[in-house]
Protein backbone atom coordinates (compact mmCIF):
# COMPACT_ATOMS: atom_id res chain seq x y z
CA UNK A 1 0.00 0.00 0.00
CA UNK A 2 1.69 3.28 -1.47
CA UNK A 3 1.27 5.99 1.15
CA UNK A 4 2.74 8.82 -0.84
CA UNK A 5 1.99 12.25 0.81
CA UNK A 6 1.29 14.45 -2.27
CA UNK A 7 3.75 16.92 -1.03
CA UNK A 8 2.33 20.84 -1.27
CA UNK A 9 -0.87 19.49 -3.57
CA UNK A 10 -2.38 17.39 -0.58
CA UNK A 11 -1.52 20.08 1.62
CA UNK A 12 -3.14 23.07 -0.18
CA UNK A 13 -6.04 20.76 -0.70
CA UNK A 14 -5.98 20.12 2.86
CA UNK A 15 -6.05 23.63 3.78
CA UNK A 16 -8.37 24.66 1.75
CA UNK A 17 -11.06 22.08 3.07
CA UNK A 18 -10.52 23.50 6.68
CA UNK A 19 -10.57 27.09 5.42
CA UNK A 20 -13.77 26.35 3.30
CA UNK A 21 -15.74 23.99 6.41
CA UNK A 22 -15.02 27.38 8.79
CA UNK A 23 -16.18 29.94 6.07
CA UNK A 24 -19.53 28.27 4.75
CA UNK A 25 -20.23 27.07 7.94
CA UNK A 26 -20.42 30.39 9.41
CA UNK A 27 -22.89 31.39 6.33
CA UNK A 28 -25.03 27.95 6.87
CA UNK A 29 -24.89 28.02 10.61
CA UNK A 30 -23.91 25.15 11.06
CA UNK A 31 -20.69 26.00 12.84
CA UNK A 32 -21.53 23.61 16.06
CA UNK A 33 -21.60 20.65 13.76
CA UNK A 34 -18.70 21.35 12.42
CA UNK A 35 -16.99 21.67 16.00
CA UNK A 36 -18.53 18.48 16.88
CA UNK A 37 -17.60 16.17 13.82
CA UNK A 38 -13.96 17.84 14.24
CA UNK A 39 -13.74 15.98 17.39
CA UNK A 40 -15.72 12.96 16.25
CA UNK A 41 -13.48 12.74 13.30
CA UNK A 42 -10.25 12.05 15.03
CA UNK A 43 -11.74 9.61 17.43
CA UNK A 44 -13.12 7.14 14.20
CA UNK A 45 -9.73 7.69 12.91
CA UNK A 46 -7.96 6.06 15.63
CA UNK A 47 -10.58 3.13 15.94
CA UNK A 48 -10.26 2.72 12.26
CA UNK A 49 -6.69 2.19 12.70
CA UNK A 50 -7.47 -0.10 15.53
CA UNK A 51 -9.91 -2.32 13.48
CA UNK A 52 -7.54 -2.10 10.71
CA UNK A 53 -4.13 -4.01 12.75
CA UNK A 54 -5.62 -7.02 12.86
CA UNK A 55 -6.39 -7.75 8.95
CA UNK A 56 -3.11 -5.89 8.80
CA UNK A 57 -0.89 -8.26 10.34
CA UNK A 58 -2.54 -11.30 9.05
CA UNK A 59 -2.40 -10.53 5.69
CA UNK A 60 0.86 -8.58 5.50
CA UNK A 61 2.34 -12.52 6.95
CA UNK A 62 0.31 -14.69 4.75
CA UNK A 63 1.76 -12.81 1.69
CA UNK A 64 5.06 -13.27 3.48
CA UNK A 65 4.45 -16.79 3.41
CA UNK A 66 3.74 -17.33 0.21
CA UNK A 67 6.12 -15.24 -1.40
CA UNK A 68 8.94 -17.35 0.41
CA UNK A 69 6.90 -20.48 -0.13
CA UNK A 70 8.13 -19.71 -3.79
CA UNK A 71 5.08 -17.85 -5.48
CA UNK A 72 7.25 -14.41 -6.09
CA UNK A 73 9.72 -17.09 -7.95
CA UNK A 74 6.63 -18.20 -9.89
CA UNK A 75 5.40 -15.41 -11.04
CA UNK A 76 8.94 -13.68 -12.12
CA UNK A 77 8.94 -17.00 -14.24
CA UNK A 78 5.71 -15.82 -16.30
CA UNK A 79 7.24 -12.10 -16.23
CA UNK A 80 10.41 -12.82 -17.90
CA UNK A 81 9.11 -13.91 -21.29
CA UNK A 82 6.87 -11.41 -21.54
CA UNK A 83 9.21 -8.50 -20.31
CA UNK A 84 11.44 -9.52 -22.62
CA UNK A 85 9.30 -8.95 -25.41
CA UNK A 86 7.81 -5.70 -24.09
CA UNK A 87 11.91 -3.96 -23.41
CA UNK A 88 13.80 -4.81 -27.05
CA UNK A 89 16.14 -2.47 -26.44
CA UNK A 90 16.86 -3.86 -23.15
CA UNK A 91 19.27 -6.90 -23.02
CA UNK A 92 17.89 -9.90 -21.44
CA UNK A 93 20.46 -10.70 -18.86
CA UNK A 94 21.38 -6.91 -17.96
CA UNK A 95 20.85 -5.98 -14.31
CA UNK A 96 17.31 -3.97 -15.34
CA UNK A 97 15.80 -6.33 -16.80
CA UNK A 98 16.33 -8.70 -13.38
CA UNK A 99 15.32 -5.45 -11.60
CA UNK A 100 11.85 -4.60 -13.51
CA UNK A 101 10.85 -8.41 -13.48
CA UNK A 102 11.60 -8.40 -8.92
CA UNK A 103 9.59 -4.91 -9.20
CA UNK A 104 6.72 -5.85 -11.23
CA UNK A 105 6.70 -9.13 -9.40
CA UNK A 106 6.68 -7.85 -6.18
CA UNK A 107 3.81 -5.40 -6.91
CA UNK A 108 1.49 -7.75 -8.25
CA UNK A 109 1.80 -9.37 -4.90
CA UNK A 110 1.27 -6.47 -3.03
CA UNK A 111 4.65 -6.00 -1.55
CA UNK A 112 4.88 -2.01 -2.14
CA UNK A 113 7.95 -1.97 0.45
CA UNK A 114 9.61 -4.66 -1.67
CA UNK A 115 8.96 -3.09 -4.88
CA UNK A 116 10.16 0.26 -4.45
CA UNK A 117 14.03 -0.79 -3.95
CA UNK A 118 13.65 -2.97 -7.25
CA UNK A 119 12.24 0.12 -9.14
CA UNK A 120 14.96 2.31 -8.10
CA UNK A 121 17.40 -0.25 -9.36
CA UNK A 122 16.03 -0.78 -12.30
CA UNK A 123 15.60 2.88 -13.00
CA UNK A 124 19.35 3.61 -12.27
CA UNK A 125 20.10 0.30 -14.27
CA UNK A 126 17.91 1.49 -17.60
CA UNK A 127 19.55 4.51 -17.16
CA UNK A 128 22.93 3.49 -17.97
CA UNK A 129 21.72 2.35 -21.52
CA UNK A 130 20.48 6.21 -21.75
CA UNK A 131 22.09 7.66 -24.50
CA UNK A 132 20.36 11.20 -23.52
CA UNK A 133 20.93 11.28 -19.88
CA UNK A 134 17.74 13.77 -18.28
CA UNK A 135 15.49 12.22 -20.80
CA UNK A 136 13.10 9.42 -20.13
CA UNK A 137 14.02 6.22 -22.74
CA UNK A 138 11.22 3.99 -24.21
CA UNK A 139 12.28 1.66 -21.72
CA UNK A 140 12.02 4.02 -18.96
CA UNK A 141 8.65 5.16 -20.03
CA UNK A 142 6.66 1.80 -20.28
CA UNK A 143 8.30 0.26 -17.44
CA UNK A 144 6.68 3.39 -15.42
CA UNK A 145 3.40 2.98 -16.98
CA UNK A 146 3.37 -0.48 -16.04
CA UNK A 147 4.58 0.33 -12.26
CA UNK A 148 2.63 3.16 -11.84
CA UNK A 149 -0.80 0.87 -13.05
CA UNK A 150 0.09 -2.26 -12.38
CA UNK A 151 -2.61 -5.12 -11.86
CA UNK A 152 -2.72 -6.42 -8.64
CA UNK A 153 -3.75 -10.21 -7.67
CA UNK A 154 -3.61 -10.04 -4.04
CA UNK A 155 -6.95 -7.96 -2.12
CA UNK A 156 -6.11 -4.59 -1.25
CA UNK A 157 -5.06 -5.63 1.88
CA UNK A 158 -5.82 -1.99 3.45
CA UNK A 159 -9.05 -0.91 1.77
CA UNK A 160 -10.08 -4.43 3.11
CA UNK A 161 -9.45 -3.73 6.50
CA UNK A 162 -11.26 -0.83 6.19
CA UNK A 163 -14.14 -3.03 5.50
CA UNK A 164 -13.58 -4.89 8.26
CA UNK A 165 -13.72 -2.62 11.16
CA UNK A 166 -16.51 -0.44 10.02
CA UNK A 167 -18.87 -3.93 10.13
CA UNK A 168 -19.17 -4.89 6.19
CA UNK A 169 -21.40 -8.55 5.50
CA UNK A 170 -19.20 -8.87 2.49
CA UNK A 171 -15.29 -7.21 3.29
CA UNK A 172 -13.61 -9.11 0.15
CA UNK A 173 -16.41 -8.65 -2.50
CA UNK A 174 -14.56 -5.72 -3.99
CA UNK A 175 -11.43 -7.91 -4.65
CA UNK A 176 -12.60 -9.21 -8.36
CA UNK A 177 -13.85 -5.67 -9.20
CA UNK A 178 -10.12 -4.45 -8.43
CA UNK A 179 -8.64 -6.80 -10.43
CA UNK A 180 -10.73 -6.26 -13.21
CA UNK A 181 -10.13 -2.24 -12.71
CA UNK A 182 -6.14 -2.79 -12.35
CA UNK A 183 -6.20 -5.17 -15.70
CA UNK A 184 -7.98 -2.30 -17.71
CA UNK A 185 -5.70 0.10 -16.00
CA UNK A 186 -2.06 -1.46 -16.74
CA UNK A 187 -3.04 -2.71 -20.71
CA UNK A 188 -4.42 1.04 -21.49
CA UNK A 189 -1.19 2.60 -19.97
CA UNK A 190 0.89 0.02 -21.59
CA UNK A 191 -1.47 0.83 -25.26
CA UNK A 192 -1.09 4.67 -24.38
CA UNK A 193 2.60 4.73 -23.96
CA UNK A 194 3.42 2.38 -26.72
CA UNK A 195 1.30 4.35 -29.05
CA UNK A 196 3.03 7.86 -27.91
CA UNK A 197 6.50 7.00 -27.88
CA UNK A 198 7.60 7.28 -31.39
CA UNK A 199 5.27 10.43 -32.44
CA UNK A 200 7.04 13.70 -33.01
CA UNK A 201 5.78 15.50 -30.23
CA UNK A 202 7.12 12.89 -27.64
CA UNK A 203 10.74 12.34 -28.64
CA UNK A 204 13.38 12.20 -26.51
CA UNK A 205 14.71 15.66 -25.75
CA UNK A 206 17.98 15.99 -23.71
CA UNK A 207 17.60 19.45 -21.42
CA UNK A 208 20.48 21.06 -21.50
CA UNK A 209 23.11 21.26 -18.34
CA UNK A 210 21.90 18.30 -16.83
CA UNK A 211 25.08 16.11 -15.55
CA UNK A 212 25.18 12.39 -16.65
CA UNK A 213 24.28 10.23 -13.51
CA UNK A 214 27.53 9.21 -11.15
CA UNK A 215 27.90 5.53 -11.65
CA UNK A 216 26.56 4.37 -8.63
CA UNK A 217 28.72 1.89 -6.19
CA UNK A 218 27.60 -1.75 -5.63
CA UNK A 219 26.36 -0.98 -1.97
CA UNK A 220 23.97 1.98 -2.66
CA UNK A 221 21.19 0.17 -4.02
CA UNK A 222 19.85 -3.44 -2.80
CA UNK A 223 20.88 -6.40 -4.68
CA UNK A 224 17.66 -7.45 -7.08
CA UNK A 225 17.70 -10.46 -5.52
CA UNK A 226 14.63 -13.16 -4.36
CA UNK A 227 13.56 -13.17 -1.10
CA UNK A 228 14.59 -16.48 0.94
CA UNK A 229 16.94 -19.13 -0.49
CA UNK A 230 15.13 -21.29 -3.25
CA UNK A 231 13.71 -24.24 -1.32
CA UNK A 232 14.23 -28.24 -2.45
CA UNK A 233 11.54 -29.65 -3.65
CA UNK A 234 8.51 -30.49 -1.84
CA UNK A 235 7.94 -34.31 -0.98
CA UNK A 236 5.88 -36.55 -2.38
CA UNK A 237 3.67 -36.18 0.74
CA UNK A 238 3.60 -32.45 1.24
CA UNK A 239 2.21 -32.49 -2.10
CA UNK A 240 -0.44 -35.41 -1.73
CA UNK A 241 -1.58 -33.56 1.65
CA UNK A 242 -2.20 -30.33 -0.89
CA UNK A 243 -3.77 -32.35 -3.22
CA UNK A 244 -6.08 -34.20 -1.39
CA UNK A 245 -6.80 -30.46 0.59
CA UNK A 246 -7.82 -29.12 -3.04
CA UNK A 247 -9.86 -32.32 -4.06
CA UNK A 248 -11.89 -32.21 -0.82
CA UNK A 249 -12.65 -28.16 -1.25
CA UNK A 250 -13.73 -29.06 -4.75
CA UNK A 251 -16.05 -31.76 -3.37
CA UNK A 252 -17.69 -29.64 -1.22
CA UNK A 253 -18.11 -26.86 -3.42
CA UNK A 254 -19.91 -29.02 -5.23
CA UNK A 255 -22.41 -30.35 -3.04
CA UNK A 256 -23.02 -26.41 -2.57
CA UNK A 257 -23.81 -25.81 -5.60
CA UNK A 258 -26.02 -28.52 -5.77
CA UNK A 259 -27.74 -27.67 -3.18
CA UNK A 260 -28.06 -23.99 -3.35
CA UNK A 261 -27.20 -23.16 -7.47
CA UNK A 262 -30.61 -24.87 -9.00
CA UNK A 263 -32.64 -22.39 -6.52
CA UNK A 264 -30.93 -19.43 -6.15
CA UNK A 265 -29.23 -19.04 -10.03
CA UNK A 266 -25.75 -19.65 -11.16
CA UNK A 267 -24.31 -16.15 -11.10
CA UNK A 268 -25.95 -15.39 -7.95
CA UNK A 269 -24.36 -18.34 -6.32
CA UNK A 270 -21.28 -17.57 -7.30
CA UNK A 271 -21.98 -13.36 -6.41
CA UNK A 272 -23.29 -14.55 -2.58
CA UNK A 273 -21.54 -17.47 -1.54
CA UNK A 274 -18.57 -18.10 -3.64
CA UNK A 275 -16.79 -14.67 -3.96
CA UNK A 276 -18.24 -13.19 -0.58
CA UNK A 277 -18.13 -16.33 1.76
CA UNK A 278 -15.12 -18.74 0.40
CA UNK A 279 -12.99 -16.56 -0.82
CA UNK A 280 -11.15 -15.25 2.24
CA UNK A 281 -11.00 -18.88 3.72
CA UNK A 282 -9.51 -20.32 0.37
CA UNK A 283 -7.32 -17.50 0.34
CA UNK A 284 -5.68 -18.29 3.72
CA UNK A 285 -5.41 -21.81 2.92
CA UNK A 286 -3.92 -20.99 -1.03
CA UNK A 287 -1.16 -19.12 1.21
CA UNK A 288 -0.77 -21.87 4.04
CA UNK A 289 -0.60 -24.24 1.36
CA UNK A 290 2.51 -22.17 -1.00
CA UNK A 291 4.42 -22.26 1.96
CA UNK A 292 3.51 -26.38 2.64
CA UNK A 293 4.78 -26.99 -0.47
CA UNK A 294 7.80 -24.24 -0.30
CA UNK A 295 9.02 -26.78 3.18
CA UNK A 296 9.37 -23.11 5.03
CA UNK A 297 8.29 -22.18 8.34
CA UNK A 298 4.76 -20.66 8.05
CA UNK A 299 4.42 -19.94 11.90
CA UNK A 300 7.97 -18.10 12.17
CA UNK A 301 7.06 -16.03 8.91
CA UNK A 302 3.50 -15.25 9.49
CA UNK A 303 5.03 -13.33 12.96
CA UNK A 304 7.85 -11.74 10.75
CA UNK A 305 5.35 -10.75 7.79
CA UNK A 306 2.89 -9.44 10.56
CA UNK A 307 5.28 -7.45 12.36
CA UNK A 308 5.26 -4.94 8.88
CA UNK A 309 1.33 -4.79 9.53
CA UNK A 310 2.02 -3.06 12.82
CA UNK A 311 4.30 -0.72 11.14
CA UNK A 312 2.07 0.05 8.48
CA UNK A 313 -0.79 0.56 11.06
CA UNK A 314 0.92 3.19 12.85
CA UNK A 315 2.46 5.17 9.76
CA UNK A 316 -1.27 6.01 8.54
CA UNK A 317 -2.41 6.81 11.40
CA UNK A 318 -1.56 10.54 11.47
CA UNK A 319 -2.85 10.12 7.57
CA UNK A 320 -6.05 9.35 8.55
CA UNK A 321 -6.73 11.72 11.58
CA UNK A 322 -5.74 14.93 9.06
CA UNK A 323 -7.95 14.04 6.42
CA UNK A 324 -11.06 12.39 8.36
CA UNK A 325 -11.12 15.59 10.98
CA UNK A 326 -10.59 18.11 7.31
CA UNK A 327 -13.47 16.01 5.33
CA UNK A 328 -15.64 15.87 8.38
CA UNK A 329 -15.65 19.50 8.85
CA UNK A 330 -15.99 20.24 5.13
CA UNK A 331 -19.01 17.47 5.25
CA UNK A 332 -20.66 18.58 8.33
CA UNK A 333 -20.79 22.53 6.81
CA UNK A 334 -22.48 21.95 3.83
CA UNK A 335 -19.50 22.36 1.88
CA UNK A 336 -19.95 19.10 0.11
CA UNK A 337 -23.32 19.00 -0.67
CA UNK A 338 -23.04 22.32 -2.71
CA UNK A 339 -20.08 20.32 -5.10
CA UNK A 340 -21.89 17.12 -5.25
CA UNK A 341 -25.08 19.14 -6.39
CA UNK A 342 -23.80 20.90 -8.64
CA UNK A 343 -21.37 18.06 -10.15
CA UNK A 344 -24.34 15.10 -9.95
CA UNK A 345 -26.24 16.02 -12.91
CA UNK A 346 -23.13 15.60 -15.10
CA UNK A 347 -21.56 12.10 -13.18
CA UNK A 348 -24.46 10.27 -12.66
CA UNK A 349 -25.26 10.56 -16.27
CA UNK A 350 -22.34 8.18 -16.97
CA UNK A 351 -23.37 6.10 -13.61
CA UNK A 352 -20.45 7.83 -11.56
CA UNK A 353 -21.75 9.26 -8.34
CA UNK A 354 -20.70 12.91 -7.21
CA UNK A 355 -19.88 11.62 -3.89
CA UNK A 356 -16.98 9.47 -5.20
CA UNK A 357 -15.43 12.25 -6.90
CA UNK A 358 -12.84 13.71 -4.11
CA UNK A 359 -11.73 10.07 -3.87
CA UNK A 360 -11.31 9.97 -7.91
CA UNK A 361 -9.64 13.44 -8.09
CA UNK A 362 -7.08 12.87 -4.49
CA UNK A 363 -6.10 9.60 -5.58
CA UNK A 364 -3.40 9.89 -8.20
CA UNK A 365 -2.33 12.89 -5.90
CA UNK A 366 -1.83 10.99 -2.69
CA UNK A 367 -2.13 7.65 -1.32
CA UNK A 368 -2.84 8.56 2.43
CA UNK A 369 -5.15 11.28 1.48
CA UNK A 370 -7.24 8.87 -0.48
CA UNK A 371 -7.45 6.66 1.86
CA UNK A 372 -8.39 8.86 4.42
CA UNK A 373 -11.23 10.18 2.17
CA UNK A 374 -12.16 6.65 1.14
CA UNK A 375 -12.18 5.79 4.90
CA UNK A 376 -14.72 8.69 5.72
CA UNK A 377 -16.91 7.74 2.82
CA UNK A 378 -17.43 3.98 4.20
CA UNK A 379 -17.65 5.04 7.62
CA UNK A 380 -20.29 7.78 6.60
CA UNK A 381 -22.66 5.47 3.75
CA UNK A 382 -21.82 2.19 4.76
CA UNK A 383 -18.93 -0.07 3.50
CA UNK A 384 -21.64 -2.64 1.88
CA UNK A 385 -23.64 0.43 0.20
CA UNK A 386 -22.46 1.10 -3.77
CA UNK A 387 -20.49 4.15 -2.69
CA UNK A 388 -18.65 2.61 -0.09
CA UNK A 389 -18.19 -0.56 -2.80
CA UNK A 390 -16.86 2.20 -5.28
CA UNK A 391 -14.95 4.31 -3.24
CA UNK A 392 -13.06 0.90 -2.22
CA UNK A 393 -12.40 -0.27 -5.54
CA UNK A 394 -11.11 3.37 -6.96
CA UNK A 395 -8.35 3.19 -3.98
CA UNK A 396 -7.93 -0.59 -4.73
CA UNK A 397 -7.99 -0.26 -8.43
CA UNK A 398 -5.04 2.94 -9.09
CA UNK A 399 -1.59 3.44 -7.62
CA UNK A 400 -0.52 6.91 -6.38
CA UNK A 401 1.06 8.13 -10.10
CA UNK A 402 2.74 11.38 -9.26
CA UNK A 403 4.16 10.24 -6.09
CA UNK A 404 5.38 7.18 -8.12
CA UNK A 405 6.84 8.97 -10.68
CA UNK A 406 8.33 11.53 -8.41
CA UNK A 407 10.22 8.91 -6.85
CA UNK A 408 11.48 6.81 -10.23
CA UNK A 409 12.67 10.16 -12.15
CA UNK A 410 13.70 11.64 -8.94
CA UNK A 411 16.24 8.57 -8.81
CA UNK A 412 17.98 9.25 -11.99
CA UNK A 413 17.67 12.94 -12.68
CA UNK A 414 15.29 12.69 -15.46
CA UNK A 415 13.53 16.26 -16.12
CA UNK A 416 11.90 15.45 -19.48
CA UNK A 417 9.35 12.62 -18.33
CA UNK A 418 7.81 12.72 -22.37
CA UNK A 419 4.96 10.99 -22.70
CA UNK A 420 4.93 9.18 -19.04
CA UNK A 421 2.61 11.34 -17.29
CA UNK A 422 0.14 11.03 -20.51
CA UNK A 423 0.08 7.19 -20.19
CA UNK A 424 -0.46 6.94 -16.62
CA UNK A 425 -2.78 9.38 -15.93
CA UNK A 426 -5.12 7.37 -19.14
CA UNK A 427 -4.64 4.31 -17.03
CA UNK A 428 -6.01 6.01 -14.25
CA UNK A 429 -8.93 6.77 -16.10
CA UNK A 430 -9.41 3.56 -17.84
CA UNK A 431 -9.11 2.40 -13.77
CA UNK A 432 -12.01 4.42 -13.04
CA UNK A 433 -14.30 3.27 -15.68
CA UNK A 434 -13.75 -0.46 -15.66
CA UNK A 435 -14.01 -0.34 -11.90
CA UNK A 436 -17.29 1.90 -11.80
CA UNK A 437 -18.50 -0.68 -14.55
CA UNK A 438 -17.42 -3.61 -12.46
CA UNK A 439 -19.36 -2.45 -8.94
CA UNK A 440 -22.87 -1.74 -11.24
CA UNK A 441 -22.19 -5.56 -12.44
CA UNK A 442 -21.50 -6.78 -9.06
CA UNK A 443 -22.83 -4.42 -6.84
CA UNK A 444 -26.02 -2.11 -8.94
Amino acid sequence: MNLGTGGPVLNAIWVALVVSAVVVAAFTGRMEAVSQRALEGAKEAITLVIGLTGLMVLFLGLVKVASEGGLLRAVIAVLRPVLRRLFPDVPPEHPAMHAMIMNLAANMLGLGNAATPFGVKAMVELDRLNPHRGSATNAMALFLAINATSITLMPPTGTVGVRVAAGSAAPFAIWIPVLIATTASTLTAVFVCLALQNTRWFRPRPPEEVAPLADTAPGDLPDATLPGAASAPAGPWRVGLVVAIGIALLWGLARQWAEHAPEVGTWPFLRDVVLQHWLLPVLILFFVGIGVLGRVRVYDLLIEGGKEGLTVAVRIAPYLVAILVAVAMFRASGGLEMVIGALDPFTSRVGFPAEALPMALLRPLSGSGAFGVMAEAVNTHGPDSFLGMLVCTLQGSTETTFYVLAVYLGAVGVRDARHIVLACLAGDLAGYAAGTAACHVFFG
